[in-house]
């Protein structure tokens, strides 16, 4: 019984994780949030690593997978070409250790 217990702990916590499933809109009204691209990482929010599968695309930490399926994402998000527009302002990064929160005010908007 005991057993029984912790496996379903197990699943419930695991399902409780902010996965990162993100979907691009072209129309800005769609988007859950609005996102520039910053080429200097120190004026990022956030430092985004792009994962390849979805299963590591977990928590609110800046790693995403890009969805083609608007159902299945996470979070709609709309790039913006004006920085003062956007909600959130990211910086990718090709080194997974690095990505993150650089100010976590801002970490409501994935959530």
């Amino acid at each position: 019984m005991k057993q029984l217990f912790t496996g379903i702990l197990i699943i419930i916590n695991i399902g409780l994780l902010t996965a990162q499933k993100i979907y691009v809109t072209d129309t800005e009204a769609w988007a859950d949030i609005k996102v520039y691209i910053t080429n200097t990482e120190a004026w990022a929010d956030l430092v985004v690593y792009v994962e390849d599968t979805e299963a590591w695309a977990t928590g609110n930490k800046g790693l995403w997978y890009f969805t083609d399926t608007e159902a299945w994402a996470d979070k709609k998000v709309y790039y913006t070409d004006t920085e003062a527009w956007a909600d959130l302002i990211i910086y990718y990064t090709d080194t997974e250790a690095w990505a993150g929160w650089k100010k976590s005010s801002k970490k409501y908007l994935l959530e």
